[in-house]
């Protein structure tokens, strides 16, 4: 067996990156930053396999921005389909209480000495 063969035939190559970018169509320029991010960090065939397929269907109109986002969300490691990300909680809390509590605080610490 020489070196310098060629890999067998049913060995898969690696799928290339696209360079289907259009700079005049934002959402669909966002999507493929995205995508060529996913790209270069994926090590699997068949996670660059999927990542092509979804851009190219997105280029094709046949899925639009939010199914491609939903699709690649799992290579992103951000993938929360039961809780929305863009709600969280504040928590308030009077100016009386604060006050309250620093003062106690300080106290605190000024008689730990």
């Amino acid at each position: 067996m020489n070196m310098t063969e060629q890999p067998s035939s049913n060995q898969e190559a690696a799928p290339q990156k696209l360079e289907i970018d259009d700079l005049s169509n934002f959402q669909f320029h966002a999507a493929y930053m995205v995508y060529a991010e996913l790209f270069d960090h994926a090590t699997g065939v068949d996670t660059k396999k999927d990542l092509n397929l979804n851009i190219e269907d997105l280029k094709e109109n046949k899925i639009n921005p939010e199914a491609f986002y939903r699709n690649v969300a799992r290579y992103r490691g951000d993938s929360v389909p039961e809780r929305r990300r863009d709600r969280f909680t504040v928590q308030t809390q009077r100016k009386k209480d604060w006050r309250m509590k620093s003062q106690k605080q300080e106290r605190i610490r000024r008689h730990k000495k």
